[in-house]
């Protein structure tokens, strides 16, 4: 068995899932992205090894152990528009080629929640259907990071298999807190960071950059902006303001959220636009809009980029490149190093007792979902998964797909 266990990390990105594997243990010997500012930063922390290359056109992908990585997910991602016949959903497809191509000992994928319900599950199947069909023994579950230490409530479908033996998924290992249904993750752990536990120890935040640590800096909020940022308290949005407070755009997608006629009040109301987090509870999912929509929880003045940064479970040292859009934007699409860490201490325990064996492959596991219910969408896609593989599924493992 290897002394040390490589791994080669697709659809890159900045390099969060790299840091946590490396952190983990794993050797890391390759990085591919087609993002030359994301690839740059993550030359700049983890090594040279990182190309600027289109996956589907990349044919000299060193030998690994394990190939993970996180097709890129806008087209499916809540926190943007939904683009069904998305060109970078096919990505989960030729992220499955690769690995059968390769046929590693084991990968890690991760992508958005909104991926199990994609076009009606289709890319679901995509993934697992030539996965199994090659040899893999899978577990595919959604997670909440608020259970693995990451203090946010960032909720992600990851995927492990093994090539003829059976990976390990990592078990919860704090309790979460702070929104819906967070517990039932996992209970009697120790408690999810929360924001204020998270920031603490940074020096004051500058007003230009580059900032101490890089990008602890913000710009001054004025006029009608630093107005919002006055009147909301913690956990207040920006639906808490009185309508002359609200900016153009919060205005335009509250009114067409109820253009129907439907009641706002049985809609959910408009969309958050700005929040101001809570000190003592997780902060909402990271993303690449999160320095403009999110207040700092005592300073009237938005996040800086080493906060998020910070939230992100990255370490004060991981400096970002580029404008500092690109730099949110690193943040933001980034896998918390810290989730990232979890899964691959798994895996390297799991890899250290592995005796593959010829043999057909399987769904170990499927959790779409901990809560008790599902939503139309969720139980059709269920249903689908239940439909294709339910003679592949282990016995005893069945029980997790109600």
């Amino acid at each position: 068995m290897a002394s040390c266990w490589t791994v080669a990390d697709l659809f890159c990105g900045a390099g969060g899932l790299s840091q946590g594997f490396q952190r983990a243990g794993f050797e890391l010997v390759c990085g591919i992205d087609n993002d030359p500012p994301a690839v740059e930063t993550y030359r700049a922390n983890l090594g040279d090894h990182a190309v600027c290359r289109e996956i589907a056109e990349y044919t000299e992908l060193p030998e690994a152990a394990v190939i993970a990585g996180g097709p890129p997910c806008q087209g499916f991602s809540s926190a943007g528009l939904r683009r069904p016949g998305d060109s970078r959903n096919t990505l989960v497809s030729c992220f499955a080629q690769v690995v059968v191509r390769h046929r590693p000992l084991a990968f890690v994928f991760e992508n958005v929640e909104g991926f199990l319900t994609a076009e009606g599950g289709s890319r679901v199947l995509e993934l697992l259907t030539p996965l199994v069909g090659a040899g893999y023994r899978i577990h595919l579950r959604k997670v909440n990071a608020a259970n693995y230490g990451v203090p946010q409530h960032r909720k992600r479908v990851i995927a492990v298999g093994g090539l003829g033996w059976e990976p390990p998924f990592p078990d919860p290992t704090h309790t979460a807190y702070g929104a819906p249904g967070a517990a039932l993750g996992g209970t009697c752990l120790p408690r999810t960071p929360s924001v204020e536990e998270a920031l603490a120890g940074l020096p004051p935040a500058a007003t230009a950059g580059p900032g101490v640590p890089q990008g602890h800096f913000y710009r001054p909020l004025a006029g009608v902006d630093l107005a919002r940022a006055r009147r909301l308290l913690p956990g207040q949005t920006m639906r808490d303001l009185p309508n002359e407070l609200w900016h153009d755009s919060f205005t335009r997608r509250a009114n067409r959220r109820v253009m129907d006629g439907t009641p706002s009040a049985q809609r959910g109301g408009a969309p958050f636009g700005v929040r101001r987090l809570k000190p003592d509870e997780p902060c909402k999912a990271i993303t690449g809009g999160a320095v403009a929509e999110f207040l700092h929880p005592s300073e009237d003045r938005n996040l800086t980029l080493r906060e998020c940064a910070r939230i992100q479970t990255f370490p004060d040292d991981f400096a970002c490149t580029g404008p500092a859009s690109q730099q949110a934007q690193q943040i933001g699409n980034a896998v918390p190093p810290l989730l990232a860490e979890v899964v691959a201490r798994a895996l390297l325990e799991g890899l250290a007792q592995a005796r593959p064996r010829e043999g057909h492959g399987a769904l170990l596991s499927f959790v779409p979902t901990l809560s008790s219910g599902k939503s139309p969408a969720l139980a059709e896609v269920t249903r689908l998964v239940r439909e294709r593989f339910h003679g592949v599924v282990r016995a005893k493992e069945r029980l997790l797909w109600d």
